[in-house]
């Protein structure tokens, strides 16, 4: 599961949908992995504003990776004077699209309840009690 994905997720119970604590989930025991796949510019640049940055931030802190800057990058900042991707774009690619959690468990901070993580996939159906 890409760390991008975790951007647009919240837990699936009802009672969790209208709390701002439902997202972003909470990874634990995360195994990380990177898969190195071509630099895609216009993606990354056409994401950013999509992204919710302090949900990103709190995702980079809880899984130890390094921190993000205060503000999202502007898209000046995502290239250099000769049309080449900065460092900053590269960083963002690894981060977002490189970087995945293999298994693990996605935790809610409203609920508590965990979704596990296997082979990369997470299993968001919930036992027939809880929906």
């Amino acid at each position: 599961m890409k760390l991008l994905t975790l951007n647009f997720l919240t837990c699936a119970r009802k009672q969790c949908k209208s709390t701002a604590a439902a997202f972003p989930l909470h990874p634990k025991e995360a195994e990380l992995e990177q898969v190195e796949i071509d630099v895609n510019p216009l993606f990354i640049k056409n994401m950013l504003p999509r992204l919710d940055w302090e949900a990103m931030k709190v995702l980079t802190q809880e899984l130890g990776l390094p921190n993000l800057p205060a503000e999202t990058p502007a898209a000046e900042e995502l290239a250099n004077e000769d049309g080449e991707p900065s460092q900053t774009l590269k960083d963002l690619h690894i981060l977002l699209m490189e970087t995945s959690i293999a298994t693990g468990k996605l935790a809610c901070g409203n609920c508590g309840h965990e979704y596990a993580v296997k082979e990369g996939i997470a299993n968001f159906l919930l036992p027939s009690h809880m929906v």
